[in-house]
């Protein structure tokens, strides 16, 4: 459906604000969680980089992933796009304050997975042993 019936009444019921809040919570950890958005901010939080950089940097994603994950991470916040007026257009990316706070949470997550790789593919390892 486009966004062109913008006039078209829309019945509003009402929403639990709990629910509402449980749902954002949500989301935004479903976004940050996912396949590609934790290389994107990364190499974001480094300084402006442009698209053709974040394909070659991000091993495995296909452009049109790249874009729509661009355009999510930006529609929340966590990225800046700025559109320099060249011929080609150039289009560069760069995290915002919001993403370099959760940058210092990320920074975390991978310490810890770097400290107990070994213990997790150790458990793996014992886990598919067993009859």
């Amino acid at each position: 459906m486009s966004q062109g019936n913008i006039g078209v009444p829309v019945q509003v019921t009402e929403i639990d604000p709990e629910k509402l809040d449980v749902c954002t919570v949500l989301e935004v950890i479903n976004r940050i969680s996912g396949k590609w958005a934790i290389g994107i901010l990364l190499e974001a939080i480094r300084g402006p980089v442009r698209f053709t950089e974040l394909e070659r940097a991000v091993e495995g994603i296909s452009r049109r992933m790249l874009t729509l994950t661009l355009r999510n991470l930006e529609r929340d916040g966590l990225l800046v796009r700025t559109i320099y007026p060249t011929v080609p257009p150039r289009v560069e990316y760069e995290a915002t304050a919001m993403a370099k706070e959760l940058y210092q949470s990320l920074n975390g997550l991978l310490g810890w997975a770097e400290q107990h790789r070994d213990d997790i593919a150790a458990a793996r390892v014992a886990y598919d042993a067993q009859p």
